[in-house]
């Protein structure tokens, strides 16, 4: 009985050395770069030790270097069960940030947030995620309280919240000290966007051109100079800086949603179909982007699907003139006309008030 004792002890020491070999030799294949024997081999002793946390989200990182974020996401959620790890959360975010799941990035970032507040790359990363939803206002109350001129990261981002909320004078303030520290990539895209804002659009494409040759792979440098390049009539021009941006920031809302509607425009249904729906991912529900694939549905003939899409737009969003009108014609299309000469009333009714709010036009004015 001893003897038995003691070769099943031996046993059992030497499987926990193979499984430590094992663990050893994968940390160092993902150290140098061998990211598929890392794969394998952390695979391997999770089999045998399924509760091991650390190793788990090792698996998660190495399978997000191979561009794998679903199965990433995977293996980070099933190690955060039962305990709770900000780095690990963390990665999960950086990984549902790359799929454009933004909700999903931003909640796992608040967590991440409230447990270490002076986390820079959690704070920033869900400061980022908000510029990318349009939620401009919470970005502020994020990063306003630890903003310095020092740190141009941060003053960039509060200096883009100010301007996309029309506070231009506060977007200036954080301009000016980014400028301090000499001509950028950040600070023409800060005065570029500025300039956007007061519709002085040739001076905004002379600004982004600079922020171009100065950082042609700043986030959002190029979906911008699109947009300027756009409303100064060079729409082939635009759509190269679209997909210049997309290049290195795939879930750009800006440039997959113009390039989708140049693609319709084109009658690229299917290329434009892929950049609207990835912009959807970035901004759920987003109006603009729904009313372009409604317009690629019935590009595309489905002109039932283009109606109940627009019906459902129309519904969230009634002050949606353009909507309105296409729902009209897509309603004569159908044969519907009862319900075309609706649409076209709620257009001209649209149409009287937004005459009636403009300068020197009073309602008596206003046409009927």
């Amino acid at each position: 009985m001893y003897r038995l004792a003691a070769t099943l002890a031996l046993c059992c020491c030497v499987a926990m050395q193979a499984q430590q070999g094992l663990l050893e030799h994968a940390i160092v294949a993902h150290q140098n770069g061998d990211i598929d024997t890392a794969v394998t081999e952390y695979r391997a002793y999770l089999k045998q030790n399924p509760k091991a946390t650390q190793v788990r989200s090792n698996l998660g990182a190495a399978l997000s270097s191979r561009g794998e974020y679903e199965a990433a996401i995977a293996e980070y959620r099933t190690a955060l069960v039962g305990a709770e790890n900000p780095g690990v959360r963390l990665n999960l975010a950086l990984a549902y940030y790359k799929v454009a799941n933004l909700e999903a990035a931003v909640e796992s970032l608040v967590k991440v947030h409230a447990a270490q507040p002076k986390n820079r790359q959690a704070t920033l990363l869900l400061a980022d995620c908000y510029l990318r939803q349009g939620k401009d206002a919470q970005v502020i109350a994020l990063v306003e309280p630890i903003a310095t001129a020092e740190d141009q990261a941060v003053a960039y981002v509060l200096g883009t919240a100010y301007l996309h909320m029309n506070e231009v004078e506060k977007g200036q303030q954080w301009i000016e000290r980014i400028m301090k520290g000499g001509d950028s990539g950040q600070a023409r895209l800060l005065l570029g966007t500025a300039k956007m804002r007061a519709n002085d659009f040739a001076g905004a494409r002379e600004d982004f051109a600079k922020a171009v040759e100065f950082a042609p792979k700043l986030p959002n440098v190029q979906s911008a100079y699109g947009m300027a390049l756009v409303n100064t009539g060079d729409v082939a021009g635009a759509a190269e800086h679209f997909r210049l941006e997309l290049q290195g920031n795939p879930n750009d809302y800006l440039a997959n949603v113009q390039l989708g509607a140049l693609q319709r425009q084109d009658q690229e249904y299917p290329e434009a179909r892929k950049h609207l729906d990835r912009a959807l991912l970035v901004r759920p529900r987003d109006a603009a982007v729904r009313y372009q694939l409604a317009l690629v549905d019935l590009g595309e003939g489905k002109v039932e699907q283009s109606a109940k899409e627009l019906e459902s737009l129309v519904a969230e969003a009634p002050q949606f003139t353009e909507a309105h009108v296409t729902l009209a014609t897509v309603y004569y299309r159908l044969k519907r006309k009862q319900d075309g000469d609706r649409e076209r009333a709620t257009v001209q009714r649209l149409n009287a008030e937004a005459q009636a709010k403009q300068p020197g036009v009073n309602a008596e004015q206003a046409p009927k």
